[in-house]
């Protein structure tokens, strides 16, 4: 039987010439910071996660040193109660699902039950463009296959967002689905303004609806359960919400509250692969859909759409593309090879694990820090 021999933790950050000025910050990003976790089995098998920073992991990793890698359910109570303690430790179960599917030579999808290995890909923008540019993003979209197509709220007003949403729906018609992310959950640390009120949202909701978007994402606080009852009683319309929603009680609360139609956790940040299999039986079982949020790294992406796969999420999943501030290789640096959707789909392979591969010579070169525990 193999051992856990060694938990390797790198930091890595990518320059970004041009800068990434995400809807979400207002500050642009100049870096593209990753945190690479290798988990090592005693017959030198290595599995591998990314998401959050890992900091103060160091307290815990004695944890794991010497136990089952296979031993998954164990691995994610001891994730969840450090979660309590320090950061979002979720990386780890990722690493030790991929460790797991190269144990057993198979894929994450196959462990977790599924049936097929493809899924459709939503494409998702993160820059505030022009109107016009947006309209073109939206074209290419369509012609690159894509089904759906996410757009960013934040401008200075919310009729500059809205009219981005009726230009784009005029020009592409009924070709694309149109989700309207208005990224009211949550805040970066410096940024102070308030998230919306119900009523608000009502308004902002209903001149959704009239552009036929297929759902709002994240229109109140993530913490507002009272507030997206209320909006989802008001509304005709998918209210989805949860991409950092961090613990199980949570969630659960937002199930029996009926606050959501679409529930969107990611995975390395909430509860990890092991977690979230769980949570998608309970949503699926409510009648809701379970489509993981995943806007980070290539590793990320590809964890997120291994547990889609694997639960029947869907009936598409997030691909962030907003090229040139956000291409598939810069948001995949640490890959050998980048994760393409073809035609609008992504499609996994058997290999076992996450089935990437690492790119050591692109890692060696972007590294800031490490951090070994044996």
């Amino acid at each position: 039987m193999s051992t856990i021999a060694r938990i390797e933790i790198t930091h890595h950050q990518l320059p970004l010439d041009p800068p990434f000025p995400a809807s979400w910050d207002p500050r642009p990003r100049t870096w593209f910071p990753a945190t690479i976790v290798r988990v090592i089995d005693s017959d030198g098998r290595v599995g591998v996660g990314s998401g959050d920073a890992m900091y103060g992991f160091a307290d815990y990793q004695r944890s794991f040193i010497g136990e089952d890698p296979l031993h998954l359910d164990r691995h994610a109570d001891v994730l969840s109660n450090i979660g309590f303690h320090a950061g979002r430790p979720w990386p780890m179960d990722v690493a030790l699902w991929d460790l797991a599917g190269k144990i057993r030579d198979e894929p994450i999808w196959a462990m977790l039950g599924g049936t097929s290995n493809r899924i459709r890909a939503y494409a998702s923008s993160g820059v505030h463009r022009p109107l016009v540019e947006m309209v073109e993003l939206a074209r290419r979209v369509v012609q690159l296959g894509f089904p759906a197509l996410k757009l960013r709220f934040g401008r200075p007003s919310i009729d500059q967002d809205l009219a981005v949403v009726s230009a784009v729906r005029d020009a592409v018609g009924d070709a694309l689905e149109l989700m309207v992310d208005c990224n009211q959950g949550w805040r970066m640390p410096w940024d102070t303004q308030q998230p919306w009120h119900v009523d608000h949202a009502t308004e902002v909701a209903l001149r959704l609806r009239n552009e036929a978007v297929y759902w709002m994402e994240e229109p109140l606080h993530r913490g507002d359960y009272d507030g997206m009852t209320e909006l989802r009683r008001r509304v005709d319309i998918r209210i989805a919400g949860g991409e950092l929603t961090r613990e199980l009680y949570e969630f659960r609360e937002l199930l029996q509250r009926d606050c959501l139609d679409v529930v969107q956790p990611d995975c390395v940040c909430s509860l990890g692969i092991s977690g979230l299999r769980h949570l998608a039986a309970d949503v699926r079982a409510a009648g809701k859909m379970f489509t993981p949020h995943t806007w980070g790294n290539g590793i990320g992406l590809m964890a997120n759409v291994q547990l889609a796969v694997g639960v029947g999420g869907g009936p598409f999943v997030e691909f962030p593309f907003d090229p040139p501030e956000w291409t598939t290789a810069r948001r995949d640096y640490m890959l050998c090879d980048s994760i393409e959707a073809d035609d609008g789909w992504l499609t996994l392979s058997d290999r076992p694990g996450l089935g990437v591969e690492l790119d050591e010579q692109v890692l060696e070169r972007t590294q800031t820090g490490q951090s070994t525990f044996a």
